[in-house]
């Protein structure tokens, strides 16, 4: 199995220039390829591999610019594979035509193979080995055992430099419990359980906007491009790093727990980017992580012999009562929060048992299989 670790690297002056200079020649590979690729197809009707693309860089650009060989190579190479990749998706998976990369962009990052020992890690000292770099600072806040694949550096528009270290190691899969679970995703409540256990959403934004608005003002009044500017800058990425951060620490608790509890996860299978055109609830929703959410539960029930169902989004979860299966429209209002069964009498909670009948659905998609 394939794990990243990501720690946070402190590096001197002179690594830090080294780092930027591997991020601008990455970039300048990277666009310099595909002018190449794009106006050999207009003029020649000719297609390129990566492998035809990394022997130009190596045998014609190294050559007309020197500098080039300055930087990691598997830096360069790898810049080369995004851009085959990102062509690749564009014919299979017809996302957008491959773009220039920008020096403005904030967030910067390259990634380099392991080969003879060039990146390791030493726990005792919090230092890394770095190909071009040597040994850098770190902070090593886990371990792991395994063997190195890669590393990928990156710069956040804070300011921080990160390395993911990519990992092929051993996983010990959760023991199995046995219990089923489903679960209904909210905007009050971030999550609501089919037991009746509800996760409170923080609002992130809410919480931090005040203190957001109030930055990005003092940003808007900086001239574009000076130093102030810059300082400004990187306090109003800082806000926004922590609420993401925040966040997503939340997710992972909240999933693990789901993971660790659960043998027979449920929930619906949600079309966020669509429910976000409603403006009206754009931020709320945003806020609320449920992709990432959903996204990590996903991948931790894949390493732990979990299963993991999502029921289609147009499943009925809100109207039926999951005692005897009638149909309340009335719950189409989402004032509507607890109603009662006129057929059997059951007093429902609209949430609790929206999610017990996606925790049904989940068990007889299960049952069906």
């Amino acid at each position: 199995m394939l794990k990243a670790y990501k720690y946070r690297i402190y590096l001197n002056k002179q690594q830090e220039e080294q780092i930027q200079k591997t991020f601008g020649c990455c970039r300048f590979v990277y666009n310099q390829i595909l002018a190449y690729r794009k106006d050999k197809y207009d003029k020649e009707k000719e297609s390129m591999n990566k492998t035809s693309c990394n022997n130009y860089v190596n045998q014609v650009l190294k050559k007309e610019y020197e500098w080039l060989k300055e930087v990691d190579k598997f830096a360069l190479t790898n810049s080369v594979y995004n851009l085959d990749f990102a062509y690749q998706r564009f014919f299979k998976e017809h996302t957008g035509y491959p773009k220039f990369k920008s020096k403005h962009n904030h967030y910067k990052s390259y990634t380099t193979n392991f080969t003879n020992g060039n990146i390791e890690v030493s726990f005792d000292n919090n230092k890394i080995k770095l190909p071009k770099l040597k040994w850098v600072k770190v902070k090593v806040h886990r371990e792991f055992t395994g063997k190195i694949k890669s590393a990928t550096i990156s710069q956040v528009p804070s300011g921080k430099y990160f390395v993911a270290v990519l990992v092929e190691t051993e996983h010990t899969p959760i023991k199995s419990t046995g219990c089923c679970i489903g679960f209904d995703l909210g905007i009050k409540d971030l999550l609501i359980t089919s037991d009746g256990e509800k996760k409170e959403n923080p609002k992130y934004i809410k919480k931090y906007e005040g203190k957001l608005a109030k930055e990005q003002r003092r940003l808007s009044h900086k001239k574009k491009g000076g130093k102030n500017w810059n300082r400004q800058r990187i306090k109003v990425a800082r806000i926004h790093e922590k609420i993401h951060n925040t966040r997503i620490d939340n997710l992972h608790k909240i999933s693990h727990e789901l993971i660790s509890e659960n043998q027979v996860i449920v929930s619906e299978d949600l079309a966020v980017s669509n429910m976000v055109k409603n403006h009206n609830l754009a931020k709320a929703i945003s806020d609320c992580g449920w992709h990432e959410l959903t996204r990590q539960i996903s991948y931790k029930a894949d390493w732990n012999n979990r299963q993991y169902i999502r029921i289609g989004r147009f499943t009925k979860s809100s109207q039926p009562c999951h005692v005897c299966g009638y149909i309340n429209p009335d719950t189409k209002d989402l004032s509507v929060r607890e109603w009662i069964c006129p057929c059997c009498g059951a007093v429902h909670d609209r949430d609790i048992n929206a999610a017990i009948n996606i925790l049904n659905e989940g068990l007889r998609i299960l049952n069906a299989v």
